[in-house]
């Protein structure tokens, strides 16, 4: 019995409501924006549920905060855009076009603080389903629209994700 309690979180009995609401939040948005995108890159709405879980658990978290969520998002869109003018003459070239994609986005971000982790996929998406107005309208209108829910219900969201131990060291310099 010990073990199946350890595989919750502590937390999720006495905040149940709000562990459903916030999933339900994320749920909710998310169905809107694939509304709005009517099938044009699933790809894309991909890393936007990826956004929408990480304001919705890890509302309190910087890859949470609108700089990070629109930044990451205009990086990766600016990126994928770009190198979806590249040709692919074959499957090798494709990959690499679009590893270059996600590499250079996430370069962008991390220069620009704007880390957020999901925007490396609308890089990677954007390629994939080719640039079109439908997909920056897409992601343009499901990052704001998850951005706007977040900051107005910020004060009622809790994270739902434990973080470790802030003086526990994550790893050394490479």
């Amino acid at each position: 019995m010990a073990m199946f309690e350890r595989a919750f979180d502590q937390r999720f009995r006495p905040h149940w409501l709000s562990y459903i609401l916030q999933s339900l939040l994320a749920a909710g948005t998310l169905f809107a924006v694939l509304v709005a995108l009517r099938q044009q890159s699933l790809v894309v709405a991909a890393s936007l549920a990826a956004t929408a879980f990480t304001v919705f658990a890890m509302p309190s978290r910087v890859t949470a905060s609108p700089r990070n969520v629109i930044g990451g998002h205009l990086v990766g869109l600016a990126f994928g855009a770009a190198f979806a003018l590249i040709p692919a003459q074959s499957a090798l070239t494709q990959d690499l076009v679009c590893a270059l994609a996600v590499g250079g986005a996430m370069l962008v971000m991390a220069i620009t603080n704007t880390e957020h982790p999901p925007a490396a996929g609308t890089a990677l998406g954007v390629v994939i389903a080719g640039f079109s107005l439908p997909v920056v309208l897409g992601v343009v209108v499901g990052v704001g629209a998850l951005t706007l829910i977040q900051r107005l219900l910020r004060p009622m969201l809790r994270d739902l994700i434990l973080t470790r131990d802030p003086g526990a060291r994550s790893g050394g310099a490479v």
